[in-house]
């Protein structure tokens, strides 16, 4: 998972660069030119992985980081197979493995899609939509979201028509939501019973929900996200992979997510 891959580029970043760097110093003490000396294969080996490793863990940990989405949760917006990029500094900057967060930016806003550590089991990364921030009073009744007594707006374009990876969703109701002025699709299974209630959102936390209402663990059920889970804000689909029917889904290839 994402704190084991983590831990494993800032280790090997440690090994090849002490390797290659203690060599380096070596050499230096002897005051041996490194031009007339052949490296041994192990310094070789840590030359040359190092900086590939070390560039990687910078761009992961830093700037952005691939994800593949595992479940229908997210449709009609994202689809399994859909490989996404998630910005790791739109909400601040954190060390990786610690999670530690060394400068603050900007906070998430209703609507946006988060990618974040499952409070419940934080080596899983799950992917929702911010519903809630904190200080909220969001309210959920026959299908409909209410934002501080205020209802997100729906708008039916009937039923949906599912492909590829998202076909067992045909039937469903399909609406564009407006979230606080972020307009997005959802899908709602009529008939099916999903718990309502009235949630509060302490400070510090996020309550969040999948697009596909009737298909997705989420803040109804497990409570809210809080903010040290974040691990970023998914903006890009950069490659769909239906592994049932069509293969590559060049459609949904450059989706910019909203």
């Amino acid at each position: 998972m994402d704190y084991d891959f983590s831990f494993f580029l800032v280790l090997a970043s440690l090994v090849t660069g002490i390797i290659w760097g203690g060599y380096l110093l070596f050499l230096k003490l002897s005051k041996i030119d490194p031009a007339t000396r052949e490296e041994p294969l192990l310094v070789e080996y840590a030359h040359s992985f190092f900086p590939i490793v070390f560039i990687v863990l910078i761009l992961r940990s830093f700037i952005a980081e691939p994800f593949r989405i595992p479940s229908g949760s997210m449709m009609p917006t994202l689809l399994v197979g859909d490989f996404i990029l998630v910005n790791k500094f739109t909400y601040g900057v954190r060390l990786p493995v610690l999670n530690t967060k060394i400068a603050e930016l900007n906070s998430p806003e209703r609507g946006d899609i988060v990618v974040f550590r499952f409070p419940k089991n934080p080596k899983i990364d799950y992917i929702k939509r911010v519903v809630g921030v904190p200080g909220d009073k969001i309210s959920y009744y026959k299908k409909i979201v209410y934002v501080n007594g205020k209802q997100a707006k729906q708008a039916s374009l009937g039923s949906y028509q599912g492909v590829g990876q998202g076909v067992n969703m045909t039937g469903a109701e399909h609406f564009v939501e407006n979230l606080a002025g972020v307009e997005h699709s959802i899908l709602v299974k009529h008939g099916l019973p999903s718990v309502e209630g009235v949630f509060v959102v302490p400070e510090g936390q996020y309550f969040v929900m999948g697009d596909n209402r009737d298909n997705s663990n989420d803040s109804r059920y497990w409570g809210t996200v809080p903010e040290e889970n974040l691990v970023g804000r998914a903006f890009f689909i950069w490659m769909s992979w239906d592994w049932q029917h069509k293969g590559v889904g060049f459609d949904r290839i450059g989706t910019i997510l909203k």
